[in-house]
């Protein structure tokens, strides 16, 4: 297996490894601890397309299974947020629709041998999905550690930056169903 494949499946098993030190409530610095597990994971992601593209090593499972890496991050933290009152449930639940179309039609796909990587809205979706959620953890860092004022609402700020996240993953999702209409063969 190469490297880029292997920092994919790290940041597979760092996803829950995020929640799990996130929503720890005796932890001390938990937004801070989050923040470094969730932002070593958002570097995997960065550094295994780079590393692919560069060496040439891009393979099907990267194809595939890099997405599938994205989405159990990001999914880790919106559920956090939402438990934390940062998020709203509509947020998550366009989120999650976007990305259940999105796998399903590269489901059918790689069943008739036909590999749909990512396109760069999707990309772009991820990256400001994971932008934000630093930007969330930091900030609740520092609210956590009475470095904000108390009038400061995270919850507002939260909300807003994930609502652009959600519009973002709608446009995405509705540009790859487009882009996807001659690849798969819908009929069977």
């Amino acid at each position: 297996m190469n490297i880029p494949n292997r920092l994919t499946i790290l940041r597979m098993f760092l996803a829950p490894v995020f929640l799990s030190v996130f929503l720890a409530r005796g932890l001390p610095h938990r937004f801070l601890w989050g923040l470094i597990v969730f932002g070593l994971a958002a570097l995997t992601d960065f550094a295994d397309g780079k590393i692919a593209r560069k060496t040439n090593q891009i393979t099907v499972f990267g194809k595939l299974a890099d997405p599938v890496a994205d989405k159990m991050l990001t999914t880790a933290a919106l559920l956090a947020f939402m438990s934390l009152g940062l998020c709203n449930i509509w947020i998550v639940m366009i989120i999650l629709t976007r990305e259940f179309a999105v796998t399903s039609i590269r489901l059918v796909a790689s069943a008739q041998g036909v590999v749909i990587p990512a396109n760069i809205w999707g990309k772009l979706k991820t990256a400001s999905q994971m932008i934000f959620t630093l930007v969330i953890m930091l900030l609740g860092g520092l609210r956590s550690s009475g470095h904000l004022p108390g009038a400061f609402n995270l919850p507002l700020l939260s909300n807003a930056l994930l609502w652009m996240t959600a519009v973002l993953a709608v446009l995405s999702g509705m540009i790859y169903l487009y882009d996807s209409r001659d690849l798969v063969n819908f009929k069977n």
